[in-house]
């Protein structure tokens, strides 16, 4: 049954229990019964064909206690009891299923605002066309209020964007001529253009949208454990009924204490807690694709963090400006200038960082660019280029600055600056180690393709573990297999962090790099959207706050339950008394597991 099929049967319950308290006070027994009666066969019949699947799966689910007490209470004419396990059972699937919208809701709101058109320059018009006909390149207008459409690069002034639909902050961050905004945020400010990366397709919304497709309910072991435990369950419960009705003679006490054992929507407390779990996770930035995911991020013992693009920023990022003679704001503006014509990495970091810098570019002219050569052009009447620095060969660079990128600047035939390029460690990479630690974790290291020269010192600035450099990707997959820690998670950007993501027993994946995050993404088990690495210690505090909260419910509801059944099988508890009382014990755990969505 559906989650608004359970609503309506527990609003039927409901109603067919007070209107047959009302009918039996004024006499009208017989027709009190048999309201009570239609809404416990209303639900036997799908109850039957739910137990007769688990048990084809080859399990006793806990449903089985619940259909076994409502046909009882048929048989032994106790009908008003068994209208209140109905109301019960039906109760709390509906309480599941509104956790679990309130989950997708949370999740599809990343997506509720997609953009379905872009404005786009083309001659000296301005066109409207569908977001899946933006192609790399294009020029477009993103006017105040509206979602940017596609990934791309800020080309006019600045902008003024909202980003809360994706990271949850709630403050308009300002974007400098040259850097990267992604598709998905909106524009709080004045309208700005947009050069375009990448098509719809490989934007970042588009990525989304293909996550939160994947992102559904999943049972998690937690839960499947929990139904195990039902075909223990069972038989004790039988064992414990039969004496008391062997005891006494009475089969209405053995009745009682079947019903007291309905455990139905008190084991739901597992799921609705973790399915909470994902709920709190997407409003903190990390798309959580199931609730067994939730419950291994609960028990995460190891972490290992890719480098680039993990624990820094991973896009190239103007270090120093070396000028032989002059001003080195003029010698990047000339540089920008030209490199606003390139698409090569290096050239957007220049741009990035003039625009950083408020320095005023001119458009070049004459503009000629040749893969692995460099490129030439005229800006403001002088003759500019720029391409690999005179230093940059063979073993020139410095020891302690490798994995820097040298890129020269030629100024009418002369050389006149070296633009020192590097990757940054993440501002908030130290946090996100400590937070870890404070959550529990015992091992953290950094598993990267990089070399160790340049991986060691992050490594050690981090405080680490463990540093594993030069790692391909079989290298990887090695790392987390023998990872003594269990479980271990995985964090990664890229391509070659897929195979590693997919093994870990989490794999988190970073989607604000670009493009290339989509592999990634398919392959891990969460995603952070946030951009912000400090997501995943977040990922990992709302796991094992759910799972503490999963555990406690099922643990303080099941004591309960067992408490009950003992006094049931002392004949002190009747049925329908039983049964009202299970009902407030399971409401309770059920409530409990909903404060998974304030953690």
């Amino acid at each position: 049954m559906s989650g608004r099929a359970y609503v309506v049967v527990a609003g039927a319950a409901l109603a067919a229990i007070v209107a047959g308290l009302v009918l039996s006070s004024f006499g009208y027994d017989d027709a009190a019964t048999a309201l009570w009666t239609a809404i416990v066969v209303g639900l036997l019949l799908p109850l039957v064909w739910s137990v007769l699947a688990t048990l084809r799966r080859g399990r006793v689910g806990v449903d089985a206690i619940a259909l076994i007490a409502m046909a009882g209470a048929l048989a032994l004419g106790e009908e008003l009891a068994g209208a209140v396990i109905a109301l019960m059972l039906a109760g709390g699937n509906a309480l599941e299923a509104a956790a679990d919208r309130r989950a997708r809701r949370e999740l599809t709101a990343l997506l509720a605002q997609a953009p379905r058109t872009a404005h786009v320059h083309r001659g000296d018009r301005l066109e409207d066309v569908e977001v899946e006909e933006v192609m790399p390149g294009e020029m477009l207008i993103v006017r105040r209020g509206e979602i940017v459409p596609v990934d791309g690069l800020v080309a006019s002034g600045e902008a003024l964007v909202d980003e809360a639909a994706l990271t949850g902050e709630p403050m308009p961050v300002a974007y400098t001529r040259g850097e990267e905004v992604r598709s998905g945020v909106a524009n709080a400010g004045a309208p700005f253009d947009l050069r375009t990366l990448r098509s719809a397709g490989d934007s970042a919304y588009a990525a989304l949208v293909q996550l939160v497709a994947q992102a559904q309910a999943d049972r998690a072991p937690f839960t499947r454990l929990a139904d195990r435990y039902a075909a223990l369950l069972l038989p004790v419960t039988l064992v414990i009924a039969g004496a008391a009705w062997a005891a006494s003679g009475d089969a209405v006490r053995a009745l009682a204490v079947v019903v007291v054992a309905t455990p139905c929507p008190l084991i739901l407390a597992a799921p609705i807690a973790l399915t909470s779990g994902i709920s709190r996770a997407a409003a903190a930035g990390v798309v959580v694709k199931g609730a067994s995911v939730v419950e291994q991020l609960g028990r995460v013992r190891a972490v290992l963090l890719d480098k680039t693009g993990t624990l820094t920023l991973g896009t190239p990022r103007l270090v120093r400006t070396e000028v032989a003679d002059g001003d080195p704001s003029e010698a990047l503006r000339l540089a920008a200038s030209l490199d606003q014509m390139s698409a090569h990495p290096l050239a957007a970091a220049l741009v990035r960082a003039a625009g950083e810098q408020r320095l005023a570019l001119t458009f070049p002219v004459d503009v000629q660019e040749a893969p692995g050569e460099g490129i030439v052009g005229s800006v403001d009447g002088r003759r500019v280029a720029i391409g690999r620095a005179p230093d940059a060969d063979g073993g020139a660079t410095p020891d302690g600055e490798r994995g820097l990128a040298r890129v020269g600047l030629a100024v009418d035939g002369v050389h006149a600056a070296t633009f020192v390029m590097g990757d940054r460690v993440r501002e908030d990479a130290a946090a996100l180690v400590q937070a870890l630690r404070d959550e529990g974790v015992g091992h953290i290291a950094m598993v990267t393709g990089d070399r160790s020269a340049i991986a060691e010192p992050i490594g050690v600035a981090l405080g680490l573990d463990a540093v594993h450099a030069d790692c391909t990707p079989e290298g990887k997959l090695e790392i987390v297999r023998t990872t003594a820690d269990r479980p271990v998670m995985m964090v990664g950007d890229g391509v070659n962090d897929a195979p590693a993501l997919a093994l870990a027993d989490v794999g988190v994946a970073m989607v604000a790099a670009g493009g290339s995050a989509t592999a990634a993404s398919e392959a891990a088990d969460a995603v952070i959207v946030s951009g912000a690495i400090g997501a995943v210690a977040a990922a990992v505090r709302v796991g094992r706050g759910s799972l503490a909260i999963a555990t406690q419910s099922v643990v303080v509801g099941m004591g309960l339950s067992f408490a009950a059944m003992a006094v049931a099988a002392v004949g002190a508890l009747p049925p329908v008394a039983g049964a009202l009382l299970q009902e407030g014990i399971d409401v309770a755990v059920i409530l409990n597991a909903l404060r998974a969505r304030r953690l």
